[in-house]
């Protein structure tokens, strides 16, 4: 009877103990339901990387359906802050004719997402760091598909972000 009832009580702790996988929930709190992101500042000399990145981030925020993005910090249960304060682009593989043909961009940005109703930080990363390789066509230099890549490296960047903070990676 011991022995029994040692593992029920065995069950039921292993039952309660808040064990859950990542990522399978929000890591917010339930009463944080409208996010205000106003324009990250962009202290680099990359010119609309702000207005890329920020519109990168709600869209994110908005396609994964666990916030709804609010206007006015007014009408917010939390804002999410960002300043991007670094943005490199180096080379790092060459061609034959020794230009370069595939680069590495890195974005660093200091973000902090405050809870509005409570009063407190939520998430704070003074060096979000986000890498990424990018490659050149043979015969194009980056400045041409340099648009491109940014768009791209955007959208990679928000992903990666509101991954960190949503799902609690």
């Amino acid at each position: 009877m011991k022995k029994y009832s040692a593992l029920v009580l065995l069950c039921l702790f292993l039952c309660s103990c808040g064990y859950h996988l990542r990522g399978t929930g929000s890591s917010l709190p339930p009463h944080i339901e409208k996010i205000h992101v106003p324009m990250f500042e962009n202290s680099t000399s990359r010119f609309e990387l702000d207005v890329k990145l920020t519109r990168s981030v709600i869209d994110e925020l908005v396609a994964r359906g666990k916030v709804d993005i609010a206007d006015d910090r007014q009408l917010a249960d939390a804002v999410l802050i960002g300043e991007i304060t670094a943005f490199r682009v180096n080379p790092i593989a060459f061609s034959g004719q020794a230009t370069a043909d595939r680069y590495n961009i890195t974005i660093i940005a200091k973000i902090t997402l405050t809870d509005l109703v409570e009063g407190r930080v939520f998430y704070s990363n003074p060096s979000f760091v986000y890498k990424k390789e990018y490659e050149v066509q043979e015969g194009v230099d980056f400045e041409t598909v340099e648009t491109e890549a940014i768009e791209d490296i955007s959208g990679n960047f928000a992903r990666s972000l509101v991954i960190m903070i949503l799902e609690g990676f």
